[in-house]
This record gives structure tokens, sequence and C-alpha cells, in this order.
């Protein structure tokens, strides 16, 4: 063949091989054009599947084919392919009859009547991502010589161009069809999420969507939904929802609680009955008014998200914030209506007193009924968790108890109003406000306190029971108790402390104590500290300065100190009585005492 020729042929072979619409005619018509071009009678293309050690045949061209099976899967210890690809060049086999190096050609070339082989090498992938070789055999032995070679080569490489083109425009279709589903989901998930749908509703089509196995946690509606199990091998999809809504459900929220400022990956333990698991999550906290609300708890699988995973994730997050924020703003309606009648009625800030109970009817509770009140107090506890989670607490435990009731959140608390004649239900009643206080505990570094008040039978029992219930929370933060206490604990001072806002109570320790405060205060000295520790230890100098880690000298140099400058007096009982009881009402007073320190 001239040049003019092959110039020609190549401009023939190029426009047939770029007639294809698909990847397998675009390889149809180069086996083709090669064959038709350089003079071959038969071809076809293989994709090489080196780690399987076998070729696999894509495409054939055999204008004299006989309808009957033939092999379309090669060993490669027995075909030149792998050589052709590991040395990036072509292998020519002249008489594949005698050849002894690949004994499958020797077979074949009987069998389908060949004589001459070439394997020439491209350098371009199947849909599959395997490599591929170009094989074309002749009827007649054929020479090849160094320009046959170079013009099919020309033709391979206009394949390899054309092959090129159809991987880019299928990843292209691909990228479209990823985004056409991306915003499909993206308005499927709004359209749920504004609808009078629920959070367990659309966690199950989150789970649909989104790659990766998902749990949903609502810190509001005290909800955790899982999807799909993230370890086939040990769970089932049935049995991992089961086991995340049972046992793994506090470890959940535990986890999700603990990284709900921001994006953080925590280690979740899961136990399978034979051994312990240990499978990482990625938690993505839901956010509405700056309060976290919710978490999505994503594990992770080996699909390598992209820009299109991260855009149907933040769709996710926004769809189960938006369904999140109802519950929120009920909770926070509902807390705040009940909230505000509440003090209304322990206030005493009432006129009509038919009209207060109808607003708390209306509201869901019976003032009409006798009640006790729960008081529990979150002073001085770590504020950063907010109302919500401790009101989902209490709630729970008084459905677990079979107590009708209602939570009210206070300022720094919670009050919680449950019937006062509790019937056959006494025994479980008495064990309420301990397990309240065990159970908020698990929120916090330690137990809050927790008071219960006497039976509230009228509006007017109200205000009483509700100073009494502070007052007591007064005297429980002076002492630093906390868990659930009453007034008989501390003896008369209950009584005390309901007079201690009278002038001459507090003139009394003013006079007696106040200006020993006012210059500790002022100057940091432990002089209110160290006598203190003193009357409690029966006004013994070796005991006291052994309790408070004190030199006995150095107590005694303090203690002389204290009388010349405060002119304070230990010599008689009712001396040291009256110091001792200024005290304690200061303590009360400013909510301080040397004993909480």
């Amino acid at each position: 063949m001239d040049h003019e020729s092959q110039i020609l042929s190549l401009r023939d072979a190029a426009s047939l091989i770029n007639s294809g619409g698909d990847l397998q005619s675009v390889l149809r018509h180069l086996v083709l054009a090669a064959c038709r071009h350089a003079q071959w009678t038969l071809g076809s293309i293989m994709g090489i599947d080196a780690p399987h050690g076998h070729a696999y045949v894509i495409v054939r061209h055999d204008p004299t084919l006989i309808h009957r099976t033939l092999p379309d899967r090669w060993e490669l210890a027995t075909s030149p392919s792998i050589v052709a690809l590991n040395r990036n060049e072509p292998v020519y086999i002249r008489d594949a009859r005698v050849s002894e190096e690949f004994p499958g050609y020797r077979r074949e070339a009987f069998e389908r009547d060949y004589r001459s082989v070439l394997v020439m090498p491209m350098n371009c992938v199947d849909e599959d991502g395997r490599p591929m070789v170009l094989t074309v055999v002749s009827r007649e032995i054929t020479e090849v010589t160094a320009q046959d070679i170079a013009f099919i080569g020309m033709i391979v490489h206009l394949g390899e161009i054309a092959v090129e083109k159809q991987h880019r425009l299928r990843q292209e279709k691909q990228a479209g069809e990823r985004l056409q589903r991306a915003l499909s989901a993206h308005t499927s998930l709004l359209q749920q999420a504004l609808s009078d749908g629920s959070v367990a509703s659309l966690a199950e089509k989150v789970s649909e969507l989104l790659p990766n196995p998902v749990v949903v946690i609502d810190f509001h509606a005290n909800l955790v939904v899982a999807g799909r199990s993230p370890s086939e091998a040990h769970f089932d999809t049935a049995s991992w929802q089961q086991a995340v809504s049972g046992t793994l459900s506090r470890q959940i929220f535990k986890i999700a609680r603990g990284a709900s400022d921001a994006r953080h990956t925590e280690t979740l333990f899961v136990d399978d009955g034979k051994r312990q698991l240990k499978l990482s999550v990625r938690i993505e906290p839901l956010s509405i008014d700056a309060e976290v609300v919710g978490a999505l708890m994503i594990f992770p699988t080996p699909h390598e998200s992209g820009q299109l995973d991260q855009m149907l994730l933040d769709s996710t997050k926004f769809a189960l914030s938006v369904q999140m924020m109802r519950s929120f703003v009920r909770f926070r309606f509902e807390t705040r209506s009940l909230t505000e009648l509440f003090l209304e009625v322990a206030e005493r800030r009432w006129r009509d007193e038919a009209d207060i109970v109808n607003r708390a009817r209306r509201l869901g509770l019976d003032l009409t009924v006798a009640q006790k009140m729960i008081v529990v107090d979150l002073a001085q506890q770590d504020g950063a968790i907010g109302l919500a989670d401790p009101h989902h607490e209490v709630m729970r435990l008084l459905q677990q108890a079979g107590i009708a009731g209602t939570a009210i959140a206070v300022e720094d608390g919670l009050v919680c109003l449950v019937p006062a004649d509790t019937g056959q239900d006494g025994a479980r009643f008495a064990k309420l406000p301990h397990k309240i206080a065990a159970g908020l505990g698990r929120y916090f570094e330690g137990e809050p306190v927790v008071v219960l008040s006497e039976a509230c039978a009228a509006l007017v029992d109200y205000p009483i029971a509700w100073e009494r219930c502070r007052r007591m929370i007064r005297i429980g933060r002076s002492f630093g108790r906390t868990g659930v206490f009453a007034g008989q604990d501390f003896g008369p001072l209950p009584i005390l402390v309901a007079a201690a806002d009278a002038p001459d109570v507090r003139g009394f320790v003013d006079e007696s104590v106040g200006a020993l405060i006012a210059h500790d205060r002022e100057h940091g000295t432990p002089y209110l500290e160290t006598l203190f520790a003193y009357l409690r230890e029966g006004c013994r100098s070796q005991a006291c300065a052994d309790a408070i880690g004190l030199h006995v000298t150095t107590l005694r140099y303090r203690l002389s100190r204290m009388e010349d400058l405060f002119g304070i007096r230990l010599d008689t009982p009712e001396q040291r009585f009256a110091v001792e009881l200024a005290i304690r009402l200061s303590g009360i007073i400013d909510s301080r005492t040397p004993t909480a320190r």
C-alpha cells in the first residue's frame, strides 16, 4: 500500500471509529477498521483481568463466522495479550499452528483455520477499568513489516482517542444523572420536611438516599432512628435497628451530645453477642437558632464521597433541621406558656382564680386536683446542655413509673407536678424523686438538688409550698448538699431561714460576724473559715488545727487576732452558740458558707 492509500485508509478508519454511539460500537468499528484497512481477516478486542488471570473477549469481527460457541475467556498463561501489555509492544506470531509458546492459539488456529496473529496493546481501558488489547489474525501466513505495525498502530491510536472520548461522555452523563438525583433528593427531602411527616419517616428516606448507613438523633423528641446496618456481617437491618433503639441508645445519645458543638469523629462500641466491635462514626450536628437540636451519625464506607455527595448531605442536614424545628418550637411554646402560668400561681400574681384554672386546663394541667411539687435545682449544673434534655428525662421517668405528671421549666431548674393521691402507687411515688436525681445525674457531673413539697389542694397552697421548697434548696446549697433531702434533715434551720430576711436577723448577723466577713472578702484572709472550724470541733485547739492543717500555735494566734480586731469572744456556751448561729445564717443569706468550701 502506497503512502497516499495509507492516508486515505486512516481517514476512512477515523470516520468509521467515530461513527459509533457508545463504547461497544466504537470498539466494534475499531476491529472492523483494523481488519479492513490493514488487510487482516479476523479480529477481536479483549479486556485483561490480570488479578484473576484471564482475558475476556469484548467484541469480535469474523465475516465468515459459523454459528457455534466460541471461547470468550482465555487464561493469561496461554495468551500473548499479557506479554503485549507488560512489554507495551506488539506480539507477532508468524504461524500460530506451529507456535509452542502459545498453545491456546495453536489449538484454535486449527479449529478456526487461521495462521498469523498480531496482538497490539491499547493505552485505554474498558467500562470495567480493565486494559485492552487488539488481536488480528489472517487465514494465510502474513509477513508483517515495521511499516505495517506502524500503520495498524495508528489505527489503534485513533481508537484509543475515541475510547477516551466515550469514557468522558459516560462520566459527564453519570455526573449529570447524579446531579439530577441529588436535586431530586433535595426537593423530595424538603417536601417531606415541610409536610406533616415525622422525624422517623424523614430518617427512613434519608437512609435510602445517602450512600452511607446513618442514625438520626432528635434531642427534643428524645428519639433515635437507625437506617441500614453499618456491618452486614454482624447485624442485619432489623437487629441493628433494634439494638440502636435499645441497648445502644444511651451510648449514642452520649456520643451525639458530646460532639454536638461541631463535626466530630467518635467510636461506637457494639456487642454483637460474640465480641465487641469498634465502629468509627462521624457526627454532624443539627442546629436551630444557634442551639443544637439533634445530630446525624454517619458510618464511613469504601465509597469515596464527592462534591455531589456533600451537597446531598447538606440537603439532608437542612431537611432534618427543618423537621426538628417543629418539635423545637412546640417545646419552646409549651414550656414558656406553662412556665408563665406556674410562676403566676407560685408567686400569687393571679386575680381571677377561675381564669387561672381554665388557662391551666387548656395547657393540660388540672389545678383543681391536689398535687405535689418535685422541685429540681439545676443552678449549680452545667448550663450548656439546656433544659430540653432534663425535661425529656423527667417525663420519661414519669412515664416509666406510670405516674401522670407535668414537667415545667423554671429559672435554674424544673418543677414536676404530680398527683398528691397516688393510691396503690405510693411505693413507686416515694422512689420517684430519687430516680429523678439519679437520672439527671447522668447528664451532669453529679446529682442535682431535688426537693418534694407538701400537697397543694388549692391555689393558695402553691405559693407557700413553692417558697418552702426554694428555702430548702438555699439551705442545701449552703451545706453543699445534692440529691434528695427534706426539711427534717436540717433541724431548726428552715424556721430560721424563713426569718432570715427580717431586719433584726440581718442586724444580728452583721453585728456578730459582719466585720469579720467583710475583712475576709477585702483581704482574702481565712478568719471565717478558721472560726467555723474551731466551733465545729467543739473549741478544741489541737483537733481544729489537725482538721484544717495548721500548727496549733498559728490557730491560737488567729483566734487572738479575731478577738482583737472584731471583738469575737468564745468564753461561754452562749457566746459560742451566738457566733455559730450568726455564721450559719450568714451563709444561708448569701448562699455561701465555709463548709461548702
